[in-house]
């Protein structure tokens, strides 16, 4: 059985995503606080679980938010499997995250059978950016938790794998 998000509040949706606080600098719809386990955590944590199902049934609003970090994380792997330096990760994450993406709606989006279009794009495109840098950033300071500054491999190896048999990504990237 899929690991689902356990946070249950949250204060707004955009399209059919919970905009949900983070513990965060980057700025964007979601509120900076101070708490143990964000959503980015959940997905992280659950991560190396969850990657392996073709199926995930989405229980609420949340999960649609561990969905997406969920297949970001597989994204920012690829990216991490190429670097030889924690700095060079670094830099490939921040593009990453500020590069183009489709949002629920948009044709090349995955995932849009279980997405709906948002009605203030701004907001959703502000807030998946938001996700991606703080994403990014987390998970850079996991996998590069070396002492040879290079990436771990336990984290690398998930790199090719597609949950929900899915992927942020055009086919071939």
């Amino acid at each position: 059985q899929a690991y689902h998000s356990e946070i249950e509040e949250f204060h707004g949706t955009v399209g059919n995503m919970a905009i949900l606080p983070l513990r965060t600098q980057v700025r964007g719809p979601a509120p900076n606080v101070d708490i143990d386990n964000d959503i980015v955590d959940e997905s992280l944590y659950y991560y190396k679980s969850n990657i392996f199902f073709r199926t995930y049934e989405v229980k609420s609003e949340v999960d649609r938010v561990l969905i997406y970090v969920t297949l970001y994380i597989t994204e920012c792997l690829k990216r991490l499997a190429r670097c030889t330096s924690k700095l060079q990760g670094q830099q490939e994450l921040f593009t990453l995250a500020i590069s183009r993406f489709d949002l629920p709606g948009d044709p090349g989006f995955p995932l849009n059978s279980i997405y709906t279009k948002p009605e203030d794009r701004d907001r959703m495109q502000q807030y998946i950016l938001q996700l991606r840098q703080e994403t990014g950033s987390r998970l850079l300071e996991k996998v590069f938790d070396t002492d040879d500054d290079k990436p771990n491999k336990w984290w690398i190896c998930f790199a090719k794998k597609k949950f929900m048999e899915k992927s942020l990504s055009g086919p071939g990237l």
